[in-house]
């Protein structure tokens, strides 16, 4: 089409000299080599040379040349064409080749950013083959960690990239590109050593771009070993920090009831002259602290029973409202210095639950707003159906919880740093509660601001 358009301007709209022309050829020629390569543009190269001899070179009309320097003119023309549309074509190739590795690296940089600003370095594993689809635009990516022996892939449930194939190229430190399956499974070294393989399926990116990949990945799995290994010691530390501290409370929890039964005793048995209303004193600390051991030593049998599995619950359909003033009538005493509001609506439905392990929950988490609130301030008790969900909370007007102990809280024996000089407990009420509620198919949080107070909730499964 580019040849005819010239041959009918130069030919039968405007008169130019074969130079014109000439020149006009070798401008199409480059266009075409610019625009759709050397395949084009050499065909072109041909028809343009056929044409400029038969229409412009005399004698006009036929393939002959008369003058020998036409002959040179046109071979020059022709040669010239050649070189040029492999110049361009050259240029063209290599710009092409330019922009992919510039591809390459900007989703280079892309993917290590992902790596190193995600914010939980422990479950990162698991997410880079998602973060390789994503960066790199491959159909499906497998990660095969060779000290966890463990597959993550970017969709479970396909299977295109084969677990053995993954394990082979891990252990054998070898790559295999299969371009015609679409498909690379090439090992993740760290240095020389192979931590694992990584597989895609798709459109490939190139070797290079896939070994820089592989050092990225590889390099995120040592570091999310060094952090396991570090979180493992740290956990030991706590652990035996824990051991410690739960011996020094449980001995401080038992020896201070006790010790104030032996001191009451040892005053009635003295034969001192004491009043009626001095026996009866005595009396009543004897059995207020003999009750708090009983309760301890409860405790810790329930803790042991909820940890082995051994209870059984007797779900039943119950309202919300009975659960709640039993529990608040078994914690009067506790509560004597609390105002306790109750917001529980009359067309609540009954929830699915165990009356009397239910009944536990409420007093633990009643017992804990009372002892971490100054006296006077108020209790509150709501319930509500929320998403298919009976939703119970008890809120109080204390200290509140700040954001790094709030996922501690519910660990047994732990106890706030703040409060556990200052309150007396063995730190294992809120992992009673949690152990509970989770028995009963639900779920149970808190919300805490510094200074405000604290909310537990819990929600439970409506009863059909």
């Amino acid at each position: 089409m580019v040849t005819v358009l010239i041959v009918v301007v130069y030919s039968r709209l405007l008169h130019v000299n074969p130079t014109t022309v000439a020149l006009t050829f070798f401008l199409a020629v480059l266009s075409v080599a610019a625009a759709w390569g050397l395949r084009y543009a050499i065909p072109l190269s041909i028809a343009a040379t056929l044409c400029f001899n038969f229409f412009f070179l005399p004698p006009v009309g036929t393939f002959t040349i008369a003058d020998t320097g036409n002959w040179v003119a046109l071979v020059a023309f022709f040669v010239t064409s050649v070189i040029a549309s492999q110049l361009s074509e050259r240029a063209r190739r290599q710009t092409r080749e330019a922009n992919l590795r510039k591809q390459d690296v900007e989703r280079l940089y892309t993917f290590s950013q992902q790596l190193l600003v995600s914010e939980n370095v422990l479950d990162l594993l698991r997410f880079v083959p998602r973060y390789v689809t994503e960066t790199f635009g491959v159909d499906q990516a497998a990660l095969y960690v060779l000290p966890k022996d463990q597959i993550y892939r970017s969709n479970p449930e396909r299977q295109e990239i084969p677990a053995a194939q993954l394990k082979d190229a891990a252990l054998r430190n070898d790559a295999t590109i299969d371009l015609a399956q679409r498909v690379a499974i090439f090992p993740v070294r760290l240095g020389v050593r192979a931590v694992g393989a990584l597989g895609m399926s798709g459109d490939i990116p190139s070797r290079a771009t896939l070994d820089a990949a592989g050092s990225l990945i590889a390099t995120a799995i040592e570091r999310a070993r060094a952090i396991e290994d570090v979180a493992h010691v740290e956990a030991s530390r706590e652990s035996e920090r824990l051991r410690s501290a739960l011996l020094d409370s449980v001995t401080h929890e038992f020896r201070t009831p006790l010790t104030a039964i032996k001191a009451s005793v040892t005053t009635l048995r003295t034969g001192l002259t004491l009043t009626h209303e001095q026996k009866e004193d005595l009396l009543a600390v004897i059995e207020e602290e003999s009750d708090r051991l009983n309760r301890l030593v409860g405790e810790a049998v329930e803790m042991a029973q909820l940890d082995a599995r051994e209870v059984k619950l007797d779900l039943q359909p119950h309202g919300m409202r009975q659960v709640i003033d039993a529990a608040v009538a078994e914690s009067k005493q506790l509560l004597s210095d609390h105002p306790v509001e109750i917001r529980v609506s009359e067309n609540l439905p009954r929830a699915l639950m165990d009356l009397t392990w239910l009944k536990k929950v409420l007093q633990h988490l009643l017992e804990n707003a009372a002892k971490y609130s100054p006296p006077g301030s108020p209790i509150f008790i709501s319930s509500e159906i929320k998403n298919d969900r009976l939703i119970t909370s008890v809120a109080d007007r204390g200290s509140g919880i700040d954001d790094l102990e709030r996922s501690m809280i519910f660990d047994k024996f732990y106890r706030g740093q703040s409060q556990r000089f200052r309150v007396q407990g063995t730190g294992m009420g809120l992992a009673i509660v949690k152990a509970i509620v989770e028995a009963h198919g639900g779920r149970i949080e808190v919300t805490s601001q510094l200074g405000q107070g604290s909310v537990f909730s819990f929600g439970l499964p409506i009863a059909a």
